[in-house]
């Protein structure tokens, strides 16, 4: 299962999915352990620490410094970790509305994590991108 790389089939088929719960970045430290019972959507290491994207809840009660309070949108189509465009045309598309957005990309699908208080309009906007590129 490699995924789709067509971009129109990509565009078109992508049904986004809008996850219940609010989203925060965190980050820890070089060397500093991540705190028992936390379990990050995503982990990342970087020179400067880990980036942790987690539930704001799990931060809060971690006692975690957070950043960007989002929703997490997954985008309902196998998509090549090759597919040219997706996110580009996805991120386009969203910036042309003054939104900031944060990709992940996984094995399987994408992910988008949107301002909180504008994950509506967010769906609203891809949405209108799938049913465009439908025809």
């Amino acid at each position: 299962m490699t995924g789709e790389t067509d971009l129109k089939k990509l565009l078109a088929s992508m049904t986004p999915e809008l996850l219940s719960g609010t989203f925060v970045f965190a980050t820890l430290a070089p060397g500093v352990p991540q705190p028992e019972g936390l379990k990050p959507m995503m982990l990342f290491r970087e020179r400067e620490g880990i980036t942790l994207i987690l539930r704001e809840e799990e931060a809060q009660a971690a006692g975690l410094e957070a950043a960007f309070r989002c929703r997490m949108v997954t985008l309902n189509i196998h998509s090549s970790l090759e597919a040219v465009g997706f996110l580009a045309a996805i991120t386009t598309r969203l910036a042309t509305a003054g939104m900031g957005v944060n990709p992940v990309s996984a094995f399987f699908h994408d992910h988008l994590f949107v301002p909180a208080d504008r994950a509506e309009e967010a769906m609203e906007l891809l949405q209108g991108l799938a049913a465009e590129s439908r025809g």
